[in-house]
């Protein structure tokens, strides 16, 4: 299996309110693409870290192989998420790609 790890950091002019809203957003972008994507197993976001944390929401996704992770990555429905919940609100990305 092939695991796909994403840390980001919203961006600091997002206020409380706005950062809550975009957590949610990109929470249901993404674990709606479970059964739409060939080869993706599992995904999920964590956006409720503690005050310690340095980064905002953790992805925690799994895929068959490596070729199903690339394909993610240019799969309309996965850009669709990224390109409209994602990179307009975030301003640090922080990923570890790993097999077992």
């Amino acid at each position: 299996m092939t695991h796909h790890i994403i840390l980001w950091k919203l961006k600091d002019e997002l206020t409380e309110s706005q950062k809550a809203s975009v957590k949610k957003d990109i929470r249901e972008g993404l674990e709606g693409l479970v059964g739409k994507i060939p080869g993706l197993l599992s995904i999920k976001v964590n956006a409720g870290g503690l005050p310690s944390s340095n980064v905002d929401l953790m992805l925690d996704s799994t895929f068959e192989s490596p070729e199903a992770l690339k394909g993610y990555s240019v799969h309309p429905e996965h850009v669709a998420v990224a390109d409209g919940r994602v990179r307009p609100y975030t301003s640090g990305r922080y990923c570890l790609d790993y097999e077992d």
